[in-house]
């Protein structure tokens, strides 16, 4: 049996101050095993990226706990919890995030540097070849169309070699022929590399392409299904 990469236990979070603040988490507890591909469903509201991000230690819940590999975020300090985000976990945003003023190498390569990483250019160049801009790493993210920025993106995300790659509507800003070559490229670099991916989608379709969907609704788990043998 697979050891569990992803353990959440009655996660709790709201947002806002006084009349403003609303409640986006309702004590969801989830275990993800190593190399599993979750998808996470449900309309808009229900929670989905504030679970993926809250997963990333990119938001702190109220309460509850939250273990990536086993190790505990709960009590990292913020610099802590920075160091081990750009170690194990990879992030494809829907908006690309990248910098404009760095070249798609660059924008590979600065993370790689900031962790200390020796051969950061080297490797953010195999990352660039992998999803095919092998040609195309001096251009400038205005200079590349959005399939090759959210390429880049992916690169980026792939190349500290995570163990956990999240994605939040990684197609939601492409045309639907250049988001199936994303998603395609998505699963295949995460198939190759063993990363467990959670995924957020409308996209009941691509959902499906998941081992495992959880619906969310009212930031509470409504369901989790299996993929279809």
């Amino acid at each position: 049996m697979a050891e569990t990469a992803i353990e959440l236990r009655d996660l709790d979070l709201s947002l806002g101050r006084g009349a403003a603040r609303v409640h986006i988490l309702r004590k969801i507890s989830l275990d993800i095993a190593q190399g599993e591909a979750v998808g996470l469903v449900g309309p808009s509201g229900s929670g989905k990226s504030t679970l993926l991000m809250t997963m990333a230690g990119l938001e702190r819940a109220d309460s509850g706990s939250i273990k990536i590999d086993g190790v505990s975020l709960d009590g990292l300090s913020e610099d802590a919890l920075a160091r081990f985000r750009g170690a194990k976990i990879g992030i494809v945003f829907q908006a690309f995030h990248l910098i404009p003023t760095m070249t798609a190498l660059e924008n590979v390569a600065a993370p790689l540097e900031l962790a200390g990483i020796g051969d950061a250019f080297a490797r953010a160049a195999a990352e660039l070849a992998a999803v095919g801009l092998a040609e195309r790493m001096a251009h400038y993210p205005a200079q590349l169309s959005g399939g090759e920025q959210q390429r880049v993106a992916l690169a980026r995300a792939l190349a500290p070699r995570p163990s956990l790659l999240i994605a939040d509507e990684p197609t939601g800003n492409l045309d639907e022929t250049t988001g199936r070559a994303i998603i395609e490229l998505l699963f295949d670099l995460r198939a190759q590399r063993g990363a467990t991916l959670v995924l957020v989608t409308h996209d009941l379709a691509l959902a499906a392409r998941c081992d495992r969907t959880i619906r969310l609704r009212s930031g509470s788990i409504e369901a989790q299904a299996l993929a279809a043998a």
